[in-house]
């Protein structure tokens, strides 16, 4: 579709969707003084444009006008309130079916119809109930997308899970495991916070640590500013990490291949700057008081249409001696696709990836997120016949500058003798 073509429709649609909330804002403010009332329009229609102009300059400005957070505060200040007013024409269109109905029926019994009392003829008005209702759920939404970027996004949790292994050997009895994941060093805009964070992992004084990927974004660059943040992560059995989806530069349009890959190894040498252990298909043995357990890490695999670069069979191979063996695997449809099916003795497997979809609620035992729809295991501990996997919700976030309801990571595993 012709771009200019496609500009023109959007922009029309946008309008049109700002138009018709307004109809509703209007009958729901209709009882209010006539100057709150002009307070109210304008400032609905200011923001509106702002909104609009935001758009707009979205779209004729080069891409690199914007860094790249600013353009994510921007996408989210014309995204934000347009979900909002999407809500409130789904309550708004509830009225008009409402009414439909009700002329229908008017029109085989024509004395069921309401009469004006303004100007005494029959006509089937809206309903400043649900007018309000349309008001109250479009601004409810934007007031909580505005404070999962204002509080959520760095709301840091530390969640704690116990893991019970048949094969554990004595000696990591009660070994103490953080997890981080998909720390997207690129979205960061408090970095006090992000200090913050780190620091609260390591009060708990882990024995080893794990990263289970999606450092940045896309380009390496994005975590030159937080390598002396997160070098800070350290555990005495040391700091070990795979790479996720959005290492790899997959999603981001480079020059040439050279390019590409010379940010890749960019990447792997920002491992190695943090201190930290990174993983590429292989193994090794971690050792506690002369007993071992074994830790697998792969590149990302994950199922659809993410990319396959692992090689599990590869990292996998000669493992046999360990009596208990983890896997760092960035995607959690590895599990079910390989893990489960084909490797059997991998106690246990780590993860992140789906972020929580970084939206959704958690109360008690209840647990939902759209991303639940896409990922069976997509937050928190899972099992099936002895085998256990770990969902991290991510410490970072992508594209929505925030959470609501999904809250930022910090994973405390203790090992524990089944």
């Amino acid at each position: 579709m012709n771009r200019t073509f496609f500009f023109i429709l959007l922009t029309f649609v946008l309008v049109a969707i700002d138009w018709y909330v307004w109809q509703g804002l209007r009958l729901a403010i209709r009882n209010l003084s006539p100057l709150t009332q002009r307070w109210i329009g304008g400032a609905y229609w200011g923001f509106t444009a702002i909104t609009l102009l935001a758009y707009v300059g979205m779209q004729f400005l080069p891409p690199d006008y914007f860094s790249r957070n600013t353009r994510t505060f921007v996408i989210a200040l014309i995204a934000i309130p347009y979900l909002s007013k999407l809500l409130a024409v789904f309550v708004l269109l509830i009225d008009e079916v409402r009414r439909l109905l009700q002329w229908i029926t008017s029109l085989f019994f024509p004395s069921v119809a309401p009469v004006s009392p303004e100007t005494g003829e029959r006509s089937i008005p809206r309903s400043q109930f649900l007018a309000t209702t349309a008001v109250v759920a479009g601004a409810g939404l934007m007031g909580t997308f505005a404070y999962g970027i204002i509080s959520g996004a760095h709301d840091y949790r530390i969640r704690r899970v116990r893991v019970p292994l048949k094969n554990l050997p004595k000696a990591f009895d009660g070994i103490k495991i953080a997890q981080l994941s998909d720390i997207h060093s690129g979205s960061f805009f408090n970095k006090t916070a992000v200090k913050g964070g780190v620091e609260m992992l390591m009060k708990e004084k882990p024995d080893i640590a794990f990263f289970t990927g999606d450092l940045v974004n896309d380009r390496a660059m994005e975590v030159k500013d937080y390598i002396n943040i997160f070098d800070k992560v350290k555990a005495p059995l040391g700091v070990h990490s795979v790479l996720g989806n959005h290492d790899y530069g997959d999603y981001f349009k480079w020059q040439s291949i050279e390019a590409k890959n010379s940010n890749l190894a960019d990447l792997k040498r920002a491992h190695k700057l943090l201190g930290w252990n990174l993983l590429l298909d292989e193994h090794r043995g971690i050792k506690v008081d002369g007993e071992e357990i074994g830790l697998i890490g792969i590149q990302n695999w994950g199922a659809g249409n993410f990319a396959k670069y692992g090689n599990l069979e590869k990292a996998h191979k000669d493992t046999g001696d360990y009596p208990v063996k983890i896997l760092l695997s960035h995607d959690p449809s590895h599990w079910e696709a390989q893990v489960l099916p084909k490797f059997k003795d991998i106690d246990l497997a780590l993860a992140g990836h789906t972020h929580g979809m970084q939206f959704g609620v958690e109360i008690g035992k209840l647990k939902w997120s759209p991303v639940q729809y896409r990922y069976k295991q997509w937050a928190g501990l899972y099992e099936e016949n002895d085998q256990y996997l770990y969902v991290n919700r991510g410490f970072g976030y992508l594209g929505y500058p925030g959470r609501v309801g999904i809250l930022p990571e910090i994973t405390i595993l203790e090992l524990v003798k089944a």
